[in-house]
Formats: structure tokens, C-alpha cells, sequence
């Protein structure tokens, strides 16, 4: 074994620590890299297959199935039999996305690379999530690997115009293949069984090329039918040896028959226009075809231009069986922009399950029933999330119930009008929530019958889900969870059409509709059951039929209220649906009338009402003239908030609908939204010109403003949150960042920039996590709170402190978790210190009476120390100790039973003096033992001295001072324990002409001009008149210092009392009930 190879300067020794160098005052050219001092990257959640990358599968024994996906940079691997339950998620991340993927063996592999020529690229492979090795890539390769598979030792690799070949044993590159053809290659390769080395290479011309591995030529050459059939989209070894299933780009499927170069069935041909196959698949179970499903020969085919899949019965020349239609989301519409179609089929070896995963971020299993036969499979098993980037987040308030899943669920909707609820506990839990049989419906009105490229048929299945959510209120109070409704009832009807009774209905109930939605572009408001995880029973249309733009549910969960663009403000009961009551009331035709002509004879006197002071308002006055952009309902429903565009923020009686107060900021601004912190009854509301302003809802005042920039151009706020604890907001802007603002100062004290603007946020009740959704993502980004277990400064930053980071990735890697947040060491900032120290402060103002900082049982225990001292006294002598159990040796014996161990055994004379000395050595143990305890007395009596001196000491330098300064003295008697101050005033000079007395009056007289160390004087002043009490009643100068300090103590004490009275009448003013 060679010798480690040691450097020049290495030393012998241990290894010193490195010293911090001073570079805080050097400059350097790079920028500081900061990072957020609250919130740190976590993981994201909602990604199942969001990319076009294909899933592959591996049998793990004979038991189940592992299924990966890519997640852009991971690869998250599902377990079949555990219902798809998450299992593995790869770990580094790659530096690009994942392009190809394929399991073999135990390991999975993933291809990488950028959209540029001079991207980054690689190939690796993963062993139960981790990363075991990498292929070696040739040099020069600038074109990224779309397709990969594996035929014995070899590992091969497709790309734009050629295919490299590595060895599998030792995943060295072995060759290059790129032949003569002009034509690039399509992107699809595979194998054939039982032909060695052989390997299948699609091109775009419609050749299909058959290369030999271990050689590196080209073999043969497959021509297409005709020359309009296109590029080759998609190849498929079959279950029969030597047939080849080609699908070519105008649509026709192929089985060509390799050895005889022979076409043995033609399929998905005729006049219409098909769509072009992307992936096929064989049954290998032989199972399936026939009339009974009894034989074998049955294809699947899929089509990244629908979500249809069609099966086939390959016997007697080819027909077809059945189409599964609807398998997931159709391709995008002209105006939609949600993802759709199909990226890959594939059935499970030896099993009647088919797996397919499509563009609209899913992942499902079906299942074939052979009896009764079905010639269509039925669903088994799904996981999925939204297709469409994420519009509106919000995290599920506490409940009554005493639960602990507090902070567990996050709601989202999507531009793909889907309502999800996530776990942040268990992924499995999490699910979209139905809003009825949509495929049932959609096969009824014929919608799945077309193609999904007829954009009016795709616009009609889009109109069977509600439209996208824009905005979520919930109250869990009265959510009954699985059993809140009993029997089967339709969903979002109008209460004012429903018919028939619901009293029966009612009666059953555990509990209704917790979350309401108000959707885009539409004048209903729909309800939720949360615990059904459906949609609920009642659509509440907004009073004048404009659109719906907020929505608010009562804390209580019986009320929920909904605002329209047209300044409609209606609240509606959740149980029976009935509209209660409307902001303002409604009038009757005669009270319509009346203030009618009350507001025409108010035209002429409007500077009269403005100096009249506030105004009051009647029924039927005080309706929005814009849209209501927030609602709120106070924590004891008695009082709802409003704001709208038109500047005003108003303040409704809950019971009657009568306007209590208005707030006027038009036009100096519009306001854009409302969020309303319950525990401190504090509402923001973000403006049109970049500000966040608070409301005090108790006494209707302005209390803080937040701006997002210094500059004149301001930011537009795009979404913003309390904390938990109503300490923070925290908002996402247009400019990317998000701020976190603290309210007692008014201070901005974090601020992170993302790579995308941030388009919704939530944080969790318990705040653990910050849920962030970015423009363009489909994905949820979770953030981890570092407060809950470290300070957090309330520092003002500045622009230049503001944290550039990354999102969080679907592994959690580089994120931390609240245990790592908790373990972590504080880090220095480039100045060498954390924060801005916070200067320490005796007294705030010198009108305030200050107490002292002494613990409370220090001058309560010099009061009554003589009281302790007389309870402490010893009622009796010591008695000798009782004789000990012999198990338990006494400690004064050990040192002479430890000799007589070790002592060998010894006769006559030699036992005696072996006993003498035994008994010496344990009186002279007695007698240190009592030579220590006196030490400990005399060190105790001379430390009590020395306090005295000391204290004598600063007695007599103030009496020399001319200069009323007795804070040494003072604090040097402040800092001494009961006993060693009490000896202290009790050393005092008694005797003529009462020097020391003086001094001790007039420093306590002086600390009471002073307002400092309140209590402490009390104590002092009481001990010294109790010891020396006889001494000053005999001189007349004594008398009138103590009157002195007397006069002193009683005006601070009625200038106190009388502040402590005028304070609690206010208190008891505010709080009475006018």
C-alpha cells in the first residue's frame, strides 16, 4: 500500500483551528449571497408526471411493479401494489431536466441535458433513489438523449441525428451510429427478441432502420407503404417473434413482419383524418381478445393529440375492440392552455393492468375484468395533480373538534378548473375533489365521441367543470366530514328553484358545506363538502348577476357571503341554502321612495353633512359603486367588512344589514383585497398603488402601511397573508419578491426574490410552512418556518439584503426540514455580527418611577430575614448520627476500610498496629473535616467584611464629594445578598456627629428624586429604621433628613396613584358597553 502523501509545510501535532480573518472592511468585487432569515426551501408537491418524459416500470419480484416518473430534475418511483403509494425519490437532482428514462435491473436510468448546444449533459444511474454511477458520454456531444434502452450488455441511447452505444458492465462508451440517411432520426428505437444486437431505429422519412451493435453497421432498411405516411412516431416489438409494430405520423399502425419484410395488418386507416400513434403496447398476459376474452393478440395504442386509448384485437386481420375514451385530459384548446394527451401506455408483464401516464400531470392503472368480460378497463389506481398553473392557495383553518391535523391540508385551484387538496403529512392522502360524474355526463352528451382537435367539442368538455376558482373561503365549524349528508343529493343547485322538502334532509344532517369557491367569469359561487372531498349542494348566485369576485364564510360556518363585480354584497345560510340577508338591507317600494327624496333635498346640502361630523346611515344606504374585491366577518358575527374599488372600506351590522362606518380613500386609491387576521382583529388591505394598509376593525384607524419599494414606481401586490400569529405579513409582488413585514415596527425585515413572479400564498395555522405558487408552475412550493426555533431580528433591510434564491425540488434536496432549521448555527453576516445590538436601557424616560432589576426575593428576603433567621434556629443539639444498615458503609470508615482491603492479612502485633493506625487516619479525616467547615466559616465572615469595607469605602467618598453622586454606592449595595446588606446597614456609624447616617438618608432621598430602584428603597429605608430606628428619634438633624426623604416618597406616591386612577377609568370607559 503506498504511503499517504504528506505536504512540505505539515507539521507534527494536533491540528490547529483556523482563525477567523478580519475581511469585514475588505471590499470584494463578487456579491454577498444572502439568503432568508425566515423561511427555507422545504420541497414541492403536485408533481406526478408534469413533464412529456415517458414512465418506465420494473418488476421488483413477483409481487409488484415500481413505476418511475420524472418530475423535471428527479425521478419519483410509485409501488403498484401499494396503490401507487410515493417510494422513492431520487436524490442529487440532475443540473438539467430529465429527457429519457428506463429502468433495468435494480437501477434506473436518467438522461439530462439543456435546450442549447452547449448545455450540460449526462447519463445516470439511480439505486433506490440514490445515485450509484453515471455513463461516460463522448466528447463532443451536443445533442440531448431522447430515447434509452438496453439489449443485453449493451445500453443504448437515441438522440436528434444519432445513437451512442455504451457497455452495460462497465458503462464505458462503446460506439457511435449515424448513418448516410439526410433523414434525422425520429426519436424512436427498440429491440426485437431473440435477435441479437439487433436494435430498431425509426427516421423521419418513414424508414425504419435495423443496425447491428457489435459491429456498428447498418444492417437493413424497412421502406414505408407509401412516401405521405410521414416520420416514424412510435415502435413496438409484439408478442409474436420477428413482427414490429410501426405507427408513422399521417396515423396508420403497421404490424410488419421483419424477416420477410412483409406488412402483415394494416390499422387505423380510412377517409377521416387520424391522429398519429405515439405509443403502443402488447397484452403478454394471453388474455383479452376474442368474444369471451379468451385468447391472446390484444394492441393498445394512445396519442399525444387525445386522451382516448383504443385497443385492438389482432386476430382475423385486426379490428377494434373498444376505445377507452377520456383516459385523461385532452390536449390544449385554442384558448385554453391546459396540459393533455397521452405520453405513454404500457401493460405490465404477465398482467391484465394497463398503465398510462399523461401531459395533464397523472398517473393512472386500469384493470381489465374478466367476469363479466369487458373488452374496456376500469380504473385501479390513480395519482395525479393540476395540468394548469396554480391560481389560488389557501391552508385549511384550525377546527373545533380539537383535531391535530392542524396545518396538514392546503387547498389549491388551477387554471384547469380542478379544487385540490394536498397533505403535507402523507402524499397518498392527497386528492382533487369531484365535482360529479363528468365522464358519465360527457359520454351522454356524445362529447367523447369526436376528436379532441375539434376545439368546440373540447370547449363543451371543458363547460362541464365549474370554471377556474379565483378566490376560497373555508370554516371547518360545522363540517360533518364523511357522513355530513345522508342519501345522494345533486350538487350546486339554486335553492330558489330546488324542489320539494329538505326539512327530512336537514334533520339528518352531522354537518354541510365547509368551502366556498367564487370562480372566473361567473355569478355563482359554489360550496364544498371537505370532508366528502366533493362538491356541495348549493351554486349562490350574486344579487345583481354580475360576476362573483370574493367570498367569505362566517367563523361559526353556517353564513357564507359573496361579492360581486357590481358591488352586490348577499349572504347566504350553508345548511339550507336560503338567501338571508343583503348589504344594505332591501327597501320596500315605499322606503325606496323615501330615500329617494332624502338623497335629492341631500344633493344641495353635501358641505353641510361633510362639517357635521360622521355621518349616519340609514337602511337601504351604503351599497359598493365598484367591484367588492374583500369580505370579513368579525370572531362573534356581529360586524362584516367590505372593501371594494371604489376606495371604501365599510363596516356592516351582521344582524340587521345597517352600514356602521366607511372608511374614504377615493380617489387617492383603489383597494384590491382584503385578508383579516381573527386574534388580533386587524385587517390589510392591498391598494392599487403598491401599499399594504392596516385597519384597526375596533377603532376604524389607519394603524400602518407597508410599500413594497422607496422607489416612485411601485411594485403591484399580487397576494398576501397574516402570519399565524397576526406578527407578519407577508406579500408576493409583481417584481418577483416576496416581503415579510413586521407590524409592531413597521419593519420590512425579510424579503426573498424567486426566479418566476409569485402568483398566490398561504401559511399554514400553525406556521410550520409558507405554500408559494409561481406564474407558470403546476407545482406547490413548500417553505419551512426557522422562527420557531430562532430569533429573528426586527431589523429594517435594505434593497441590497434582499435574498436571491431557488425554488424548492420535488426531493427536498437543499431544503431543510424544522429539525435541521432548529439545529442549525447562526450565521455571521459580512460585518462579523448577526444583528443590530439592542441597546439595554435602565430607566426609558426619567418621568417614569422604575423598579429595580434585583430578583424579587432578594429585597423580600432583607425584610424579613430576622423572622428567617429565628425560623432556621436549631431547637435542639445535633444528635449523632444513627448506626447505618451494614449494606451501606459510612464515609468516614471508607478510607479506613479501603486500607483494611488492601492490607494483607497479618497476625497478633501486626493486627493491633494495623488498627492503630486505621483509628489515626480516621481522627485525623474528623479533624479536617472540621478545620474545612471552619475554613468555610471564616471565608463566609471575611467575605461579609470585605463587603463592608467596600461599602464603608463608598459611604465615606460620598460624603467627601460635593456632588450629589451616591449611584456607586447605591449599586454596590443593590448587588450585595440579603445577608452581607443587611450587616452592612447595621455597621453604620452610630456615633455623634452621624456622618454615615446623613449620607445613607440623603442617597436613598436622591434615588427617589432619581425614579429608580423603587422597591429597592422601600426595603432599605425599612431595614434601616428598624435597626437605628432609637438613634435618629434623639437628634433633630436625623429627623429632618427623614422628614426630607419622607415628603420625597409621598409626592411620588400620590403622582403615581393618580396616573394608575386616570388610566383604569379610561380602560373602564373603553371597555363599558355604550
Amino acid at each position: 500500500m503506498p504511503a499517504p502523501i504528506i505536504p512540505h509545510n505539515a507539521t507534527n501535532g494536533p491540528i490547529v483551528k483556523r482563525q477567523k480573518r478580519e475581511t469585514a472592511l475588505e471590499k470584494s468585487s463578487t456579491p454577498l449571497v444572502h439568503r432568508s432569515k425566515i423561511f427555507a426551501p422545504f420541497r414541492t408537491v403536485g408533481l406526478v408526471s408534469p413533464t412529456d418524459v415517458p414512465f418506465t416500470s420494473l418488476p421488483l419480484g413477483k409481487t409488484t411493479f415500481q413505476i418511475s416518473t420524472s418530475a423535471g430534475k428527479s425521478l419519483q418511483t410509485y409501488d403498484l401494489k401499494r396503490g401507487l403509494n410515493l417510494v422513492f425519490i431520487t436524490r442529487p437532482q440532475t443540473p438539467e431536466n430529465i429527457t429519457a428514462t428506463l429502468a433495468w435491473k435494480k437501477y434506473v436510468f436518467a438522461a439530462w441535458g439543456g435546450q442549447d448546444a452547449s448545455s450540460l449533459r449526462g447519463a445516470w444511474l439511480f439505486q433506490r433513489g440514490k445515485k450509484a454511477a453515471e455513463l461516460e458520454l463522448p466528447r463532443g456531444l451536443n445533442e440531448n438523449i431522447i430515447q434509452l434502452q438496453v439489449l443485453g450488455e449493451w445500453v443504448m441511447g437515441c438522440c436528434a441525428t444519432r445513437i451512442e452505444v455504451w457497455k452495460s458492465a462497465t458503462l464505458e462508451h462503446y460506439t457511435t451510429l449515424q448513418g448516410a440517411s439526410a433523414s434525422g432520426l425520429s426519436g424512436c428505437i427498440c429491440t426485437m427478441p431473440t435477435y441479437l444486437n439487433k436494435i430498431f431505429v425509426g427516421r423521419r422519412d418513414g424508414s425504419v432502420e435495423i443496425w447491428n451493435l457489435n459491429t456498428g453497421k447498418l444492417l437493413y432498411t424497412l421502406l414505408p407503404p407509401a412516401s405521405d405516411y410521414g416520420a416514424v412516431t412510435a415502435l413496438q416489438p409484439s408478442t409474436v417473434i420477428s413482427v414490429l409494430a410501426i405507427a408513422y405520423e399521417s396515423g396508420p399502425v403497421l404490424l410488419h413482419d421483419v424477416r420477410k419484410d412483409k406488412e402483415v395488418i394494416r390499422l387505423n386507416v380510412g377517409g377521416a383524418v387520424k391522429a398519429a400513434v405515439t405509443s403502443m403496447s402488447f397484452r403478454t398476459d394471453g388474455l383479452g381478445a376474442g368474444e369471451d376474452g379468451r385468447k391472446d393478440g390484444v394492441m393498445a395504442t394512445a396519442s399525444r393529440e387525445n386522451g382516448d386509448v383504443t385497443f385492438w384485437d389482432l386476430n382475423q386481420g385486426g379490428r377494434k375492440m373498444g376505445v377507452l375514451r377520456g383516459a385523461h385530459n385532452p390536449p390544449p384548446s385554442a384558448s385554453g392552455g391546459l396540459g393533455g394527451g397521452i405520453s405513454k401506455i404500457e401493460f405490465l408483464a404477465g398482467q391484465s393492468v394497463l398503465v398510462s401516464s399523461g401531459l395533464d400531470n397523472s398517473l393512472k392503472t386500469w384493470i381489465f375484468d374478466e367476469t363479466p368480460f369487458s373488452p374496456i378497463p376500469r380504473i385501479l389506481h390513480a395519482r395525479g395533480g393540476h395540468s394548469a398553473p396554480v391560481s389560488t392557495l389557501r391552508f385549511l383553518p384550525s377546527s373545533s373538534d380539537g383535531t391535530d391535523d392542524t396545518g396538514k391540508w392546503l387547498l389549491s385551484g388551477s387554471r384547469d378548473r380542478s379544487l385540490w387538496s394536498w397533505s403535507l403529512r402523507r402524499d397518498g392522502q392527497s386528492t382533487e375533489l369531484s365535482q360529479g360524474a363528468i365522464q358519465n355526463k360527457a359520454k351522454k352528451m356524445g362529447l367523447l365521441n369526436g376528436s379532441a382537435s375539434d376545439s368546440k367539442v373540447h370547449s363543451k368538455l371543458e363547460d362541464l367543470k365549474a370554471p377556474a376558482i379565483t378566490c376560497i373561503a373555508c370554516s371547518l365549524n360545522r363540517d360533518g366530514g364523511m357522513g355530513a349528508m345522508a342519501g345522494k343529493t345533486g350538487i350546486w343547485n339554486n335553492e330558489a328553484h330546488a324542489k320539494g322538502s329538505k326539512k327530512g334532509v336537514e334533520v339528518n344532517m352531522t354537518g354541510w358545506e365547509s368551502v366556498v369557491t367564487g370562480h372566473a367569469g361567473d355569478n355563482r359561487a359554489r360550496t364544498w363538502f371537505w370532508g366528502r372531498k366533493r362538491a356541495g349542494r348549493w351554486a349562490f348566485e350574486t344579487g345583481d348577476g354580475t360576476e362573483v369576485r370574493s367570498v367569505a364564510v362566517s367563523p361559526c360556518g353556517t353564513f357564507a357571503l359573496v361579492g360581486s363585480a357590481g358591488g352586490a354584497l348577499d349572504m347566504y345560510n350553508l345548511q339550507s341554502g336560503i338567501h338571508r340577508r343583503r348589504f344594505p338591507a332591501r327597501l320596500t317600494p315605499a322606503e325606496a321612495k323615501k330615500l329617494r327624496l332624502q338623497e335629492l333635498s341631500a344633493d344641495g346640502n353635501t358641505l353641510d353633512l361633510a362639517v357635521s361630523g360622521p355621518q349616519n346611515f340609514g337602511k337601504g344606504q351604503g351599497k359598493h359603486k365598484g367591484a367588492i374585491t374583500g369580505i370579513a366577518v368579525d370572531s362573534l358575527n356581529r360586524v362584516v367588512i367590505s372593501c371594494g374599488e371604489d376606495g371604501k372600506v365599510k363596516f356592516w351590522d351582521f344582524t340587521s344589514g345597517l352600514l356602521l362606518h366607511e372608511i374614504d380613500w377615493y380617489p387617492m386609491t383603489k383597494i384590491l383585497g382584503l385578508r383579516y387576521h381573527r386574534g388580533s382583529d386587524l385587517i390589510a388591505l392591498s391598494c392599487d398603488d403598491g401599499s399594504i394598509r392596516v385597519v384597526d376593525i375596533k377603532t376604524k384607524k389607519l394603524i400602518r402601511e407597508m410599500w413594497t419599494s422607496s422607489s416612485s414606481v411601485q411594485p403591484q401586490v399580487i397576494d398576501y397573508t397574516f402570519s399565524n400569529d397576526g406578527r407578519w405579513i407577508i406579500s408576493a409582488a409583481s417584481d418577483s419578491i416576496i416581503r415579510v413585514w413586521d407590524l409592531p415596527t413597521g419593519h420590512l425585515i425579510d424579503a426573498m426574490k424567486l426566479p418566476q413572479p409569485c402568483t398566490t400564498i398561504s401559511i399554514s395555522p400553525t406556521g410550520e410552512y409558507l405554500a408559494t405558487a409561481q406564474e407558470g408552475e403546476v407545482g406547490v412550493s413548500i417553505w419551512t418556518n426557522r422562527t420557531l426555533f430562532t430569533h429573528v431580528s426586527t431589523r429594517h433591510i435594505s434593497e441590497s439584503e434582499i435574498a436571491v434564491i431557488t425554488n424548492p425540488t420535488v426531493s427536498g434536496e437543499g431544503g431543510e426540514t424544522l429539525i435541521e432549521a432548529a439545529a442549525e448555527e447562526e450565521v455571521l453576516d459580512e460585518a462579523g455580527i448577526e444583528e443590530t445590538a439592542v441597546p439595554v436601557m435602565d430607566q426609558l424616560s426619567a418621568g417614569i418611577t422604575t423598579l429595580s432589576l434585583v430578583p424579587k426575593a432578594r429585597w423580600q428576603t432583607l425584610l424579613h430575614l430576622d423572622i428567617i433567621r429565628t425560623r432556621n434556629k436549631p431547637k435542639e443539639a445535633p444528635k449523632p448520627p444513627e448506626k447505618a444498615p451494614f449494606f451501606l458503609p459510612s464515609t468516614t470508615s471508607s478510607a479506613a476500610t479501603n486500607q483494611v482491603q488492601n492490607t494483607p492479612a497479618m497476625s497478633g502485633s501486626a493486627d493491633t498496629e494495623a488498627l492503630t493506625s486505621i483509628s489515626v487516619v480516621a481522627e485525623s479525616q474528623n479533624q479536617a473535616t472540621r478545620i474545612s467547615s471552619a475554613s468555610a466559616r471564616l471565608a463566609s465572615r471575611s467575605s461579609a467584611a470585605a463587603s463592608t469595607s467596600e461599602f464603608t469605602r463608598l459611604l465615606a467618598q460620598a460624603q467627601n464629594t460635593n456632588t450629589e453622586d451616591y449611584a456607586p454606592l447605591l449599586s454596590h449595595l443593590g448587588s450585595l445578598p440579603p445577608s452581607a446588606a443587611d450587616v452592612a446597614i447595621r455597621t453604620l456609624d452610630t456615633f455623634p456627629p452621624f456622618a454615615e447616617l446623613f449620607t445613607f438618608i440623603r442617597a436613598l432621598t436622591w434615588r427617589l428624586r432619581e425614579r429608580r430602584d423603587y422597591e429597592l428603597v422601600q426595603a432599605w429605608m425599612s431595614v434601616f429604621l428598624k435597626i437605628h430606628g432609637d438613634v435618629i428619634v434623639k437628634d433633630e438633624g436625623l429627623i429632618r433628613e427623614l422628614r426630607k426623604w419622607q415628603e420625597e416618597a409621598k409626592r411620588e406616591r400620590e403622582r403615581v396613584g393618580g396616573l394608575v386612577g386616570y388610566s383604569v377609568g379610561v380602560v373602564g370607559w373603553v371597555r363599558s358597553a355604550r
